[in-house]
């Protein structure tokens, strides 16, 4: 049986193209500026982001740290969205290595955050209150099923922040489904922001690694937080040699996961007890309720060889490079089993119930 991994996108195993990259990259000893291959790479992005200069880092975790401490001091208040990576996944590195204080504003079903909100957030010159330096949001927006934050709605959060001299950090870990989606260049979906992490190890299906990108003061600023991290890598061409793959070969397919994750969300709404709406689904994250317990449907659903995650409230399935529409159909299949089983197991139990109750 073929197990079909819908965890995540960051399961994806690099391209032969990408292995060959890796044998053979150029390499010198990136902490001295000297990697050819790593350089090559850090000027691609800053090309294909519009901005001055990028760095590779470790993880995307490690680029939305790394830009936080370029950005803010110990003290500062950043305002991230309620449902935002940075607040959920990241392990509170802002608050214990930064210094930070976060403060939460309401993401919306869209991942969007309501500019007036965001205004209310932004703290007064108080005595008493942590100044406010730093806007963070996230694009596409994990929770919230992949969804797309649009360049019009990122230009109205800037109109309220940067006439106050607060910066705007993008998690852009996966910004190239949302520019495929929108059918622009990057660049000029993150034409206002101040700087921007994106993740090569997610839908690019790099083993691993993630791009800050910036001005080049705040590059050096980052590269210097990346050393005191322990991220300052040595010959780390290996993985640059399969970004310079990525953003060369893997980009447009990013609509292929597109395409097959609004199969399996279509497929879904129709399967007895799963509970979706396949018009949130924008890119390639889906994320559905289910009757009965979750738990067990995840667990079944392992059991049959259909490998997904939970997310907030809901079970999360991701499309990505390796899954192709044949295991989106078998997936379905295979998940529709589960929900028959689970339900048939709740008509027993309630007519069991029923019958103790008698």
């Amino acid at each position: 049986m073929r197990v079909i991994d819908l965890r995540s996108d960051t399961v994806t195993l690099p391209t032969p193209e990408m292995r060959k990259a890796m044998y053979e990259a150029e390499l010198g000893d990136d902490v001295f500026g000297e990697d050819p291959t790593v350089n090559r790479l850090q000027e691609m992005a800053a090309e294909v982001t519009g901005k001055e200069a990028a760095l590779l880092v470790s993880s995307g975790t490690q680029g939305n740290l790394v830009s936080i401490l370029a950005r803010c001091h110990r003290g500062d208040e950043i305002i991230v969205g309620s449902d935002a990576h940075i607040f959920l996944g990241e392990v509170g590195g802002a608050a214990a290595l930064a210094g930070v204080q976060l403060r939460l504003v309401s993401n919306d079903e869209h991942g969007m955050m309501a500019p007036q909100a965001v205004r209310e957030a932004i703290r007064g010159p108080n005595i008493h209150n942590p100044p406010t330096t730093l806007l963070c949001i996230e694009n596409t927006h994990n929770r919230c099923s992949g969804a797309v934050v649009t360049p019009d709605q990122i230009a109205s959060l800037a109109a309220v922040v940067h006439p106050q001299g607060i910066s705007i950090h993008l998690d852009g870990a996966r910004v190239f489904n949302a520019a495929v989606y929108l059918e622009l260049p990057v660049k000029e979906l993150v034409k206002d922001v101040d700087d921007l992490s994106f993740c090569l190890s997610k839908g690019l299906a790099c083993p691993v690694g993630s791009l800050i990108c910036g001005t080049k003061e705040f590059v050096e600023r980052a590269r210097k937080w990346r050393k005191v991290v322990g991220g300052g890598m040595r010959q780390a061409g290996i993985i640059a040699a399969c970004g310079v793959v990525a953003l060369q070969t893997m980009v447009q397919r990013l609509a292929e996961d597109h395409e097959n994750a609004h199969v399996l969300a279509e497929g879904l709404a129709h399967v007895p007890g799963v509970h979706i709406n396949p018009r949130r689904v924008q890119t390639n994250i889906v994320i559905f309720t289910v009757d009965g317990s979750r738990e067990e449907f995840v667990a079944r659903l392992a059991e049959g060889g259909v490998k997904v995650t939970t997310s907030g409230d809901g079970i999360r399935m991701v499309t990505h490079y390796g899954i192709m529409r044949q295991d989106v159909e078998e997936a379905l299949v295979r998940a529709a089993k589960v929900a028959r089983g689970q339900a048939s197991a709740g008509s027993i139990a309630s007519l069991s119930h029923g019958k103790g109750r008698a």
